[in-house]
């Protein structure tokens, strides 16, 4: 499963550090407690046994990644079954190091992938935010800097009114829905 959040954006020549990725203390442990009772997590029992956390090359244009060594088909069956799921491989971006809140939430996100909930659905946000929230724009300098990345290689550097002709600056990645200065609609 990939992390989805860089928008296809460039993180750019990150290097790979020589120490492996760090799992913070309680980090596994809250999440699958917070797991529990969720039917979809079918790997859950095995699951902190059978990760291994390595770096994404510094390239890489996703922030996170889950790798299920079993091919796809032996992945079904042992879903079906609710047997151990094998070696699962977790890459992080080094990137997520200058951000220690998106790192816990990438993590996060991928080892509930591992655990078993494949799919990204509001059941998968709802426990990634309660394990390990995202950080808001402004407490993250990573989400500013990919912001920025964006907006840099976009278009539209500008947005225009047509009603009143105000024309200002882009600073947000979405379209805005009302003028900044007569508030109809665009």
């Amino acid at each position: 499963m990939e992390r989805k959040g860089a928008g296809g954006l460039s993180l750019g020549s990150v290097p790979t550090p020589s120490t492996p990725p760090h799992r913070p203390d309680g980090l596994f442990e809250a999440a699958i407690a917070a797991l529990s009772g969720t039917t979809e997590a079918v790997f859950r029992p095995w699951i902190e046994d059978r990760i291994t956390v390595i770096w994404l090359e510094g390239e890489e244009k996703r922030l996170g990644m889950t790798r299920f060594e079993e091919g796809p088909n032996e992945l079904a069956r042992r879903r079906r079954l609710r047997l151990d799921p094998g070696e699962v491989t977790i890459g992080l971006h080094p990137i997520l190091l200058e951000d220690e809140r998106m790192y816990a939430h990438t993590l996060v996100h991928e080892f509930l992938h591992a655990a078993g909930l494949t799919a990204h659905s509001a059941d998968h946000d709802a426990l990634t935010h309660s394990v390990a929230p995202a950080p808001s724009f402004k407490e993250s300098p990573l989400l500013q800097r990919m912001r920025d990345g964006v907006l840099g290689k976009a278009s539209k550097q500008q947005w225009t009114c047509g009603s009143c002709g105000y024309e200002w600056k882009r600073t947000t990645v979405r379209r805005p829905t009302r003028c900044h200065k007569c508030a109809r609609p665009l």
